[in-house]
């Protein structure tokens, strides 16, 4: 099998919580299995909303000046994407939704994620509390990309509910979808 890394990536702003803590049981599962793996935490990140102004149809980078440019090249050296996001108001947080508005940039640019395997992982308060919503909304993203989009085997992803570690059903469901991302990216590397 040819090297391949996954990129997981935290979509909250909040520091050694929830979605860094299974996007780091994502990388370990990762790891163990041979990949290569980075990480995009947002909440080490300055990334700011995409004012929308056209300039990437024009050239390769965006205009804004702060954290996205090092999102782009781990997002392009990429064979998989794993995004955890917490539940705020019924879907992901506004951080994310710029890292994911500012994206723009790679679609524009050859469609840039096109054909990598996409995950979704999503926590909320409560058992349902909106996780399989933000799950989708991740899931759209990816397929405004191209991206080839997995499950767990049964469901849409990995669905937790706050505190991850005290919840072992819903990290069975975030290893699952972490296991899926493998096994599609192994069957593809083996052309």
């Amino acid at each position: 099998m040819i090297s391949m890394k996954i990129l997981g990536i935290s979509g909250s702003p909040r520091k050694g919580q929830n979605c860094e803590k299974m996007i780091e049981a994502v990388l370990k599962v990762a790891n163990e299995r041979g990949f290569e793996t980075d990480t995009v935490f947002i909440s080490n990140l300055e990334v700011a909303p995409c004012k929308a102004c056209g300039a990437c149809r024009e050239q390769d980078s965006c205009i804004i000046d702060d954290d996205m440019e090092e999102v782009y090249e781990k997002m392009r050296s990429s064979d998989g994407i794993v995004v955890a996001a917490p539940v705020y108001m019924g879907n992901y947080p506004a951080q994310l939704k710029a890292l994911f508005d500012r994206s723009v940039l790679l679609r524009r640019k050859d469609m840039a994620l096109k054909n990598k395997v996409g995950a979704a992982l999503s926590v909320g308060g409560s058992r349902n509390g909106g996780q399989e919503k933000t799950i989708q909304s991740i899931h759209d993203w990816m397929h405004i990309h191209g991206m080839i989009v997995v499950g767990d085997n049964a469901h849409f992803g990995g669905i937790t509910w706050n505190p991850v570690e005290e919840d072992n059903l819903g990290m069975q469901t975030v290893l699952e979808t972490t296991k899926k991302l493998c096994d599609v990216l192994e069957l593809i590397g083996k052309k």
